[in-house]
């Protein structure tokens, strides 16, 4: 019996349609390849938008603490890293009980600190500053308060008067006048009552809740908008 090699019509259609899926496939995974390259592309910008960003807070810091450390013990401040705040901590120091008029001791203080502050971030970092902005807080107590909202209001104005009488003195202090330009487009005053209290041990730290913070805002919404621009999938491009 001869054994004949032949193919029917639908063999032939089926290694037709074989050949093409490879084909198809082969164009698959030629584009995943593209793709994958130009995610790591992406991928190493955001690094490096993310890592510069780091860098120069981290240079913020240590510029803060180079200039400052000597003095913070006699003011009894400190500087937070991760916000870039200078917290001043003696409430006795810088206000009368209730009263939102700086205290000699208080204005002396800032005599010295807002030129120095001023001229550090205006000099060196001028471009990387998106707003400085003076916060003050309070305890959650109020004497003679009725109820918790009470108290949260009677603080709420009595901080916003105390960081605009901050704001005010800053923004008049002789010693730093040739910044006086940068300093009102990027100072502000923000009195925030108890929103933010700190707390030890899981309690109240009443003492270190009533403060004066000068916290710097870095332009990372910018920096963000940068990165998400960079990531765009590639059918936007």
């Amino acid at each position: 019996m001869k054994m004949f090699n032949t193919k029917t019509g639908d063999d032939a259609s089926w290694i037709s349609m074989s050949d093409l899926m490879a084909g198809l496939m082969m164009v698959f995974l030629f584009i995943v390849v593209i793709y994958a390259r130009d995610i790591d592309k992406k991928t190493q910008t955001v690094s490096e938008i993310v890592s510069g960003w780091q860098d120069t807070e981290s240079e913020i810091y240590e510029a803060l603490l180079n200039e400052f450390r000597t003095d913070l013990g006699a003011w009894k401040a400190e500087i937070e890293r991760e916000s870039l705040t200078i917290r001043f901590l003696d409430q006795d120091m810088k206000f009368a009980v209730g009263d939102a008029a700086l205290s000699d001791q208080f204005k002396s203080l800032l005599d010295d600190f807002i030129p120095r502050y001023v001229n550090l971030l205006a000099s060196k970092f001028a471009n990387d500053i998106d707003e400085v902005r003076i916060e003050g807080h309070t305890s959650s107590e109020w004497l003679q308060s009725e109820n918790e909202l009470e108290s949260f209001i009677r603080n709420m104005e009595l901080s916003q008067k105390r960081t605009r009488s901050v704001l005010e003195y800053a923004l008049s202090c002789a010693e730093a006048r040739e910044f006086q330009p940068w300093m009102l487009k990027k100072m502000s005053a923000h009195g925030l009552s108890s929103a933010r209290l700190i707390f030890t041990n899981g309690l109240e730290n009443k003492e270190r809740s009533r403060r004066v913070e000068f916290t710097i805002k870095t332009r990372t919404q910018e920096a963000l908008f940068e990165v998400l621009e960079t990531i765009k999938p590639l059918s936007e491009e």
